[in-house]
């Protein structure tokens, strides 16, 4: 037993790596335990950490922890990003600014909690600085303030980390036992809860009625109408004949046609052309046998990068895109949309024309697997530090201001997954390798924080006793419940919407860990990715004034 005790205490990488390992191992063991059909999940990990770090015999060199922390929050919020790439920009044009202005209003009840606290119960406010950091689990905006206050001093300002650490536990559960509420007795329609309502296509069938289409092509029609949309096929009821439709087609009267188009521009398309009718996809396949739809893996990396209309699929293979599902989300084929090796492609064609267009494109999973694009990844985690690291200044906040290394890399994320195709890079990774990296990137650094806090926690709660952790739980608790009311009530967020924003708007990685356990949607985390660079900023720049404040 002393072996193993000496051996736990050398101080070693090895020592390091056994008890950051074991850390996560229990961590998991508990996370399978259920009450009410609730778990804490990974959440566990932070809280196993926390007991073990009190204990001498489990100390950790600081250094490694410290990498070991911010490397597994680089990895988790770069995989979050990647997720979220191919619908960040689109979820920030429907209802982004809302969400945003729900994140600043949490930020400035978090700031006015706060300073409530400090008046009424005469705290110098630099502690209660420490404690609003930790109370939204904000590392940055915790080194911020220490750095402001540093500077003007020419002090330490190491005990500010002695507030951060006493509510930083309540911090990651207050924001979970509220998504717990939430869930409990927060429902969702039906509709909402329909994973396919992620993907906001419509398809349906039309029936030529409207004067000034007929005799036109489809792309005079298109150019009128100016909505995107595609024709997969149309059905001549004068000669009775179905056709794969070009831009060329000429539609006649009483003619039927099979219409792929968002949601939002259904009516358009339906005044302009004419009236939709009960004619699914069956009824279709029953007109003509040899047209088949299937979907097609892009697997081939030359063909990354380059536009839907570059390929002219009508007029070389003799088929139809109906649409393009990348990470889940049904997209438009529209001329400009550029193809990334991963996407999925839903073409309409006889079965020789899609054989011909499978052996261009490749639509082989076994070559995705067998050979991943690991280079865009590292590439991307480089350069997300970089821009994490760069400071930049802000009129009236004395210190530079950076995005720290877990905006940066979160932003060069998204922007790489959404606009690597014009470099020809190559963003794509499986969704299980993309899982796999989010969940070792939440691990160590849950480990990580858990064992650095563990000690300095318990040593806090003593000496200060539960007040602090009383403050702390209500800069935590009272914007959380009130935006969350909001969101809910006034603004009708649905659930995994409302989630995300939380977990963004309190910079909380691990919160947002335990709402995507059961979100299939991916709304959670796209909500997250919406909110979260502004947050990171204003956070920082938050601790920062508060700072100046005291002096």
């Amino acid at each position: 037993m002393g072996a193993i005790c000496d051996f736990l205490t050398q101080g070693g990488v090895a020592q390091a790596i056994i008890i950051i390992a074991s850390t996560i191992y229990v961590g998991f063991l508990f996370g399978k335990i259920k009450v009410g059909g609730i778990s804490l999940g990974v959440t566990w990990i932070l809280f196993v950490g926390i007991f073990l770090g009190y204990f001498d015999c489990f100390t950790v060199n600081g250094e490694i922890l410290h990498f070991v922390k911010e490397f597994g929050l680089i990895l988790f919020v770069y995989a979050i990003g990647s997720q979220v790439g191919a619908s960040f920009f689109s979820s920030l044009r429907n209802g982004g600014l809302q969400m945003n202005l729900l994140a600043i209003g949490l930020i400035c009840l978090n700031v006015l909690t706060a300073l409530g606290i400090h008046f009424f119960t005469k705290i110098d406010l630099p502690s209660v600085v420490g404690l609003m950091s930790g109370a939204v689990t904000n590392t940055p905006g915790l080194g911020a303030a220490q750095q402001t206050f540093s500077d003007i001093s020419g002090e330490s300002a190491s005990f500010l980390a002695a507030g951060y650490a006493i509510a930083y536990p309540m911090g990651v559960i207050g924001v979970i036992a509220v998504f717990i509420v939430v869930r409990v007795f927060c429902k969702d329609s039906a509709e909402n809860q329909d994973v396919a309502e992620k993907n906001p296509l419509d398809i349906f069938t039309l029936e030529v009625q409207n004067t000034l289409c007929v005799g036109k092509t489809l792309q005079e029609i298109e150019n009128a109408i100016k909505v995107n949309f595609v024709i997969t096929r149309l059905y001549h009821t004068g000669t009775q004949k179905m056709e794969i439709p070009n831009k060329r087609s000429v539609l006649q009267a009483g003619d039927r046609i099979y219409v792929v188009a968002l949601k939002e521009d259904a009516q358009t398309i339906e005044l302009s052309i004419g009236n939709r009718i009960d004619m699914d996809l069956v009824s279709w396949d029953k007109l003509d046998s040899e047209l088949v739809c299937q979907q097609l893996l892009v697997s081939k990396p030359n063909i990354n990068g380059k536009s839907i209309s570059s390929f002219d699929f009508q007029t070389v293979f003799g088929v139809n895109v109906s649409r393009v599902i990348r990470a889940g989300i049904s997209l438009i084929p529209t001329k400009l949309l550029k193809v990334q090796v991963g996407d999925i492609l839903v073409v309409v064609g006889d079965e020789k024309s899609i054989k011909k267009l499978e052996l261009f494109i490749g639509n082989s999973e076994k070559k995705l697997y067998d050979h991943p694009f690991m280079i865009p990844i590292f590439l991307g985690i480089a350069l997300g530090v970089i821009i994490g690291s760069i400071p930049f200044h802000i009129p009236g906040i004395p210190q530079p201001v950076k995005l720290g290394l877990a905006g940066g890399p979160l932003i060069v994320a998204i922007l790489l997954n959404r606009f690597g195709t014009k470099l020809l890079i190559v963003t794509y990774a499986t969704r299980s390798a993309m899982k796999m990296l989010q969940e070792l990137g939440i691990s160590l650094f849950l480990a990580a924080v858990g064992l650095s806090s563990g000690k300095i926690f318990f040593e806090t709660l003593v000496s200060q006793g539960a007040t602090w952790f009383l403050f702390g739980t209500l800069i935590t608790l009272i914007p959380l419940i009130t935006i969350t009311l909001i969101g809910r009530f006034a603004l009708k967020l649905e659930v995994p919407q409302l989630l995300g924003l939380l977990s963004g708007a309190c910079t909380n990685p691990a919160a947002l860990a335990f709402a995507n356990s059961t979100d299939e949607t991916g709304k959670t985390s796209s909500s997250y990715a919406t909110v979260y660079p502004l947050t990171m900023l204003l956070r920082i720049m938050a601790a920062q004034f508060l700072i100046l404040l005291y002096f």
